[in-house]
């Protein structure tokens, strides 16, 4: 993995130091060395990661990174503070202010370059989800208070640590942001009761059985766990295997002995960016929707079944299947029934034929609402006559149960008619629905309430 990397530091044999370590690796520099110029390079360049000094003159790192995280542009970057200090006080300060991670000079290869591998994972996730949040943006459906940088309580935490002291020292100190701090002894427990209802993993590495960085990868294997952020507990000396957990997807690391404040803060970050992903991965899952289906009926809309349809055509003229038919349908005299009573009249009968549809098909059948009162049911492995089989079957359940109007509080006859076309090589999008338009006009002008198969050329094959 390759990287833009910023990095910060008013004295320039330490930016040439980090420089040669990085470019070693292969990542990108673009060096800087005050407040000010990294503040502008940040947001011209955009980098993937800030490496950040804090003991600069003009403007320190903690004021840099609160800047930095004020930016809109800019928000995203992760910060990992560099520097000599090693007082618990500093390293909260540095968090508070937005800081990602610290790195004590002089810097361990080791830690530096796992540590940037695993920020510029972060980053890159969450400009995937930005971009679609942009999407939401344009159906709609953007939560509008998804940045809100909300106090973060009830959090459901897996803690896998040997019961214990240390283990009830978390909890205790994590009772006032947590709903449940459930705690287990191996990684077997671990797989048995995690769900998708925890927010956050805090996983030591001194498990007494198993391989906790097995864990780790297995979780980031699977798809119901690949995005859960999970925190690891080390000892001194163990930096080797810490940096082998974060390049296998770890989130974050806490050194034992653990400081109380210090754990809360990385333990909310951690569950205030699940959040975010989470609720921009919902905007993104209700715009598709939004783009896809009908907000009426619940059906596909007419964007999706023609994509479907161009992929059909595709098939049946690089295979030369012919076995997959078309049903377009509409309501009789669907004007008379918004004359009459009214558009929510109206409304109530499109859903209702939405639903009489859909119980009337198979599940591999889709069934669309191409616009106004007109439908669309493509039917696979069907062939002529068992769609027209399938049409009049919904035909007469339409027809003879009559429709619940609520606005009049009353039940109305409704009929509908309807036109088969079956795919054949040669057929694009168009000519396929114009086969089965031609058929339901024909239905519609010999009577209505009734089914018209359109084969490969006039006349049509009437069935009733």
């Amino acid at each position: 993995m390759t990287a833009r990397v910023l990095v910060v530091d008013d004295v320039e044999l330490n930016v040439k130091l980090l420089e040669a370590k990085l470019s070693s690796e292969y990542f990108q520099v673009i060096p800087a060395y005050n407040g000010p110029t990294a503040l502008e390079l940040a947001d011209s360049e955009l980098p993937d990661i800030i490496l950040l000094d804090v003991m600069m003159p003009r403007m320190d790192g903690f004021e840099v990174c609160r800047r930095l995280k004020a930016n809109p542009r800019t928000t995203d970057i992760p910060v990992v503070m560099v520097t000599a200090l090693s007082d618990i006080a500093d390293r909260l300060r540095g968090l508070e202010a937005g800081a990602d991670d610290f790195l004590t000079k002089p810097v361990n290869d080791i830690a530096l370059f796992a540590r940037v591998r695993s920020l510029v994972r972060l980053k890159r996730m969450m400009e995937e989800l930005r971009l679609r949040e942009e999407i939401c943006g344009r159906f709609g459906s953007q939560d509008e208070h998804a940045d809100h940088a909300e106090a973060i309580s009830g959090a459901r935490i897996l803690m896998v640590e040997q019961q214990g002291f240390g283990a009830s020292r978390i909890a205790d100190t994590l009772a006032p942001i947590a709903a449940q701090v459930r705690q287990v002894n191996s990684g077997e427990d671990a797989q048995r009761v995690l769900d998708d209802s925890y927010e956050l993993i805090i996983l030591s590495l001194s498990m007494a059985d198993g391989d906790p960085l097995r864990l780790v990868s297995q979780w980031r294997a699977s798809e119901g766990s690949r995005q859960l952020p999970i925190l690891l507990l080390a000892d001194e000396g163990e930096l080797p295997r810490l940096a082998k957990g974060l390049d296998l997807g770890a989130n974050d690391y806490l050194i034992r002995p653990v400081d109380r404040n210090e754990l809360l803060a990385r333990v909310r970050s951690q569950v205030r960016r699940k959040r975010l992903q989470d609720r921009l991965r919902e905007n993104y899952r209700r715009s598709l929707s939004l783009a896809l289906t009908d907000e009426l009926t619940g059906l596909y809309n007419r964007r999706y079944v023609v994509a479907h349809l161009e992929e059909l055509v595709a098939r049946v003229n690089a295979e030369g299947i012919t076995d997959t038919s078309l049903m377009m349908f509409d309501i009789d005299h669907f004007k008379s029934v918004n004359d009459q009573y009214g558009h929510p009249g109206g409304d109530d009968a499109l859903r209702q034929i939405a639903d009489r549809a859909l119980r009337g098909v198979r599940s591999i059948d889709l069934v669309a609402r191409l616009g106004g009162e007109e439908f669309l049911i493509v039917m696979p492995e069907t062939s002529l006559d068992a769609a027209v089989h399938v049409a009049n079957r919904l035909r007469r359940s339409v027809a003879d149960e009559p429709f619940l109007i609520h606005t009049i509080g009353e039940h109305r006859p409704i009929t509908i008619s309807a036109g088969i076309a079956i795919a054949r090589p040669g057929d694009t999008v168009d000519t396929l629905l114009q086969r089965a338009d031609d058929a339901l006009y024909q239905a519609k002008n010999t009577g209505r309430n009734k089914v018209v198969a359109q084969d490969t050329a006039p006349p049509f094959a009437v069935a009733s």
